[in-house]
């Protein structure tokens, strides 16, 4: 599987930043107090993630854009879940507002990239370039929007979405084991080797349990040697990517 290009990253980009805002821009104070799609957390606080990591993100740019690295979060982890313990209790309309304003950040700073050599400068995140930066950001774009359940759970991610979680998240796969993942009417994809499970159902389904989330089409299956087998144990997810939650 191949990346997205970079403009077809940038489109992407927009689109999630659009879906995350007019997920938000439905919720009422009531709304934000009820739990989220990761436990333990209300949609206040993966409203307060998503502008954290919005604003994270267009800051690792920024400061790149002058030659200059810093790390994720101001604060590091620790930063990162006091901001967001501080600022899930707030109320609809300044969870939007913070929100808009991580977004628009965000994707000021992407826009404002070169073309092809503004993606490959080095940033902090995962030791890698602004192009890692902004696969990052679309995983938790995406990812999070679903964790709202507002209406755009996994079934909605689109194909190229989850080709890029197959991809990224191989690295889920335990040693020993292999993965042979097929969507329904789709070319199969095999992660990791040694002893073989066939994961097959919607390619939503699929990508969602990848990511730890719940397949919300009822349709996944694992088997091995042609008989039905429990859907095997994953990995944590890859070091250094904020995505598990």
């Amino acid at each position: 599987m191949t990346a997205p290009a970079p403009a077809d990253l940038l489109a992407e980009l927009h689109k999630a930043a659009d879906a995350v805002a007019s997920t938000a821009a439905k919720f009422i104070d009531e709304d934000i107090k009820a739990p989220a799609g990761l436990p333990g957390w209300t949609r206040g606080h993966v409203l307060a993630h998503l502008a954290g990591i919005s604003n994270a993100m267009a800051r690792q740019l920024e400061y790149a854009a002058r030659g200059a690295t810093v790390e994720l979060y101001d604060g590091g982890q620790d930063g990162r879940t006091k901001a967001i313990e501080m600022a899930a209790g707030h109320n609809a309309d300044a969870h939007r507002a913070d929100v808009q304003a991580g977004l628009d950040r965000a994707r000021t700073a992407f826009d404002s990239l070169e073309a092809g050599s503004g993606w490959q400068v080095p940033i902090t995140y995962r030791g890698g370039v602004v192009f890692d930066g902004g696969l990052a950001l679309w995983r938790e774009l995406v990812i999070h929007t679903a964790d709202l359940d507002a209406g755009l759970g996994p079934e909605t991610w689109s194909r190229k979405f989850c080709e890029h979680l197959f991809d990224f998240l191989a690295a889920r796969v335990p040693a020993g084991e292999k993965l042979v993942l097929q969507p329904l009417g789709l070319p199969p994809v095999t992660l990791g080797s040694g002893r073989s499970t066939v994961i097959s159902g919607m390619i939503t389904d699929i990508a969602a349990w990848l990511a730890g989330r719940e397949p919300s089409l009822g349709s996944l299956r694992a088997s091995a040697a042609a008989d039905g087998v429990d859907l095997p144990e994953l990995l944590p997810w890859p070091a250094g990517t904020p995505t598990a939650r």
